[in-house]
This record gives C-alpha cells, sequence and structure tokens, in this order.
C-alpha cells in the first residue's frame, strides 16, 4: 500500500490527574495487588497545549489528532477543530475492558479508533515538538522510521517485566539468526552509532537464536493500524488478558511488542528518531529548561520520573519556558 500525502495521524493520550470524578472511579477499583499506581503516572502538568502549539508551527502536515482521554478534556480545547479528533476510552475499547487505568490496556486498542490513519505517531503528554518536522522523520517508503539495534533487559521493577514478556512472545515467533540474515543492513546501518553496530555483529556472529532486547526509546513512535492487528491475531489471549488488567501489572504487554514485530518483519526504515530523553528529578533540572529555551532538538521528551520531586516548583519552570518559545495560542485552544 503507497501512502499518499497528509495521511499520518498523530495520537496523543491524556488524563487529568486531578479530575475528583476520575480518581473517584479510579479508587473503587484499586486492588490491594502488586501494581504500578505511581503519582508520576497521573500528575497533571497542565502543558499540553503547548504541545498543540508545537504541533501546529512545526507539523502542519498532519491528517488529524487523536487526542484520547477517559471522557474529560482540557477546558481551552477547540472541540470544533477539523483536524481534532476527541476520543473516549468508550468510544473504541471494548466494553469488557472498562474501565481502565492501565495505559498499556489504552494504547494495544488504539488500531480501533474510527477514522484513524493506516500510519500515525503515538506521542505522550511528556513528548514536545520544538523544531520542524517533516513526514520523512517517521514514515519514509511507506514504513515506520525506526532503529534496530540491540540491547539487554535490566530488571528495573515494575516495567523491565513488561519489556521481557514482549521478548518472550517475539522469541517464539523469530529465529534471530534468520532476521538477521535477511534484514542485514537494517541492523547495522550507517546511521546508528559504531557501539550499536559493533553489537549488532556481536550478536551476528553468536550462535545463541534469541533476541537478548531491544533498544528502546521513549520519543514518539511510528505505526502502522495493520501491525496491531496482525500481533492481535496471533496473540490474542495475551493482548486480551493484559487488556482486562484495570491498572498495570507485571503480566502485561505492552504497544512496544508492536514496534518489535514491525522490526522483525523488517518493515521500518532505519533511522533514528530525531529527538532527546530528560528525566525530571529532584535535583538541578535547568540543564533540561536550557535545551527546550535553546530548541536544541526537534523533539524533547520531559519525563516525570520522579515522586519526590518539588512538584509545583517544577512545573512552574517547565511551563514558564514553554510559555517563552511558544507565547501565542494555537487554533486548537479557545
Amino acid at each position: 500500500m503507497k501512502k499518499n500525502n497528509n495521511d499520518i495521524d498523530f495520537v496523543q493520550l491524556w488524563v487529568d490527574g486531578s479530575d475528583k470524578s476520575w480518581l473517584l472511579e479510579k479508587s473503587k477499583y484499586l486492588p490491594d495487588l502488586d501494581i504500578d499506581d505511581s503519582i508520576k503516572r497521573y500528575r497533571n502538568w497542565d502543558n499540553l497545549h503547548f504541545w498543540f502549539r508545537g504541533v501546529e508551527k512545526y507539523a502542519p502536515w498532519v491528517r488529524k489528532i487523536h487526542l484520547v482521554t477517559c471522557g474529560h478534556y482540557p477546558s481551552w480545547i477547540n472541540t470544533e477543530h477539523p483536524k481534532l479528533n476527541l476520543v473516549k476510552h468508550s468510544d473504541f475499547i471494548p466494553e469488557k475492558y472498562l474501565p481502565t487505568f492501565n495505559s498499556s490496556s489504552i494504547v494495544i486498542n488504539l488500531h480501533r479508533i474510527n477514522n484513524l490513519s493506516e500510519y500515525f505517531v503515538l506521542f505522550n503528554d511528556d513528548l514536545f515538538i520544538l523544531q520542524q518536522l517533516y513526514e520523512k522523520d517517521f514514515f519514509q517508503n511507506d514504513f515506520p522510521c525506526d532503529k534496530a539495534i540491540f540491547n539487554k533487559i535490566t530488571p528495573r521493577i515494575p516495567f523491565s517485566y513488561n519489556i521481557f514478556n514482549n521478548m518472550y512472545v517475539i522469541n517464539n515467533h523469530f529465529n534471530k539468526n534468520d532476521v538477521l540474515k535477511k534484514y542485514f543492513f537494517k541492523w547495522f546501518n550507517v546511521h546508528y552509532k559504531f557501539k550499536e553496530n559493533l553489537l549488532f555483529l556481536y550478536s551476528f556472529l553468536s550462535k545463541n537464536n534469541s533476541f537478548p532486547g531491544i533498544g528502546n526509546h521513549h520519543l514518539p513512535i511510528s505505526y502502522k493500524k495493520n501491525t496491531f492487528k496482525e500481533v492481535w491475531n496471533i496473540e490474542y489471549d495475551w493482548l486480551d488478558k493484559t487488556s482486562m488488567n484495570k491498572f498495570r501489572t507485571k503480566e502485561d504487554l505492552t504497544d512496544w511488542l508492536f514496534r518489535y514485530w514491525h522490526i522483525m518483519e523488517g518493515e521500518f526504515h532505519p533511522r533514528p528518531i530525531p529527538g532527546k530523553y530528560y528525566g525530571l528529578t529532584k535535583n538541578n533540572n535547568n540543564n533540561i529548561y536550557n535545551d527546550i529555551k535553546k530548541q536544541k532538538h526537534k523533539l524533547i521528551c520531559v519525563n516525570d520520573t520522579d515522586d519526590d520531586i518539588n512538584f509545583e516548583v517544577e512545573q512552574q519552570k517547565l511551563n514558564t519556558v514553554f510559555e517563552y518559545i511558544f507565547p501565542n495560542k494555537s487554533s486548537f485552544e479557545l
């Protein structure tokens, strides 16, 4: 299938963690189990409008923006914008999975969104656009732009369990040596760092036919809807079980499985995503704010990584610098 111009969609996930109705609903389902319900999963930094300003200024070619929430929306959003599709969980997630507070459950069902393009880019509300973006930054030759590199799974509770689950599925369906031989120059590529290519050669010569892990990034991910459908058809039971979990658990699969899948099948264009990841901590974050102010990167992730940060102080600092580079409202705002 050939991609037409202007048929790439953006999907943005958002939750207002201060919404009293949402908090009450969430409290009804909180189990006394080992789940990931950290406060940083739901804190509202009140800066989603800066993401929309970045889209309008630096990615005006996007076909549609699908804003996915449980049903609440920012008070400032222009609901009549022709490029905006407001999507409630109940609009696309099967009823038996609802309500859900599990981001994995939400994301692995995105292919069910009505009028979602075959080609879409998944964002999160901690990802921001700071420079001009082009369609070729996300898709080339009808394939998602991505980076096939090896990585070991580091035991980190709880998310490492989910990555391990993804790799378990991959190794059940793909032979490492067969994949590397078939798509050699997608794994060994001039766009990758020297150490990454060196690690590939080591793995290529290894007699172990299993993948130890795939390198991940916390930046927008380019997807094809058909990849979701294909993997659901093959791994329905586990994806169904993940979708049934109201909160994130160690047993879940994640949407990264779909990313690994298109890499295994060679359905990607070797090219790193042009962006930078930062984790906000309780220590000095001035380098992050300086990079944003100088707009050093096309894309930036400002990840809420620490429950113990002075939230109000860091929120004000972060939003002040975003206001500096995006002082004018977008047409997505009232």
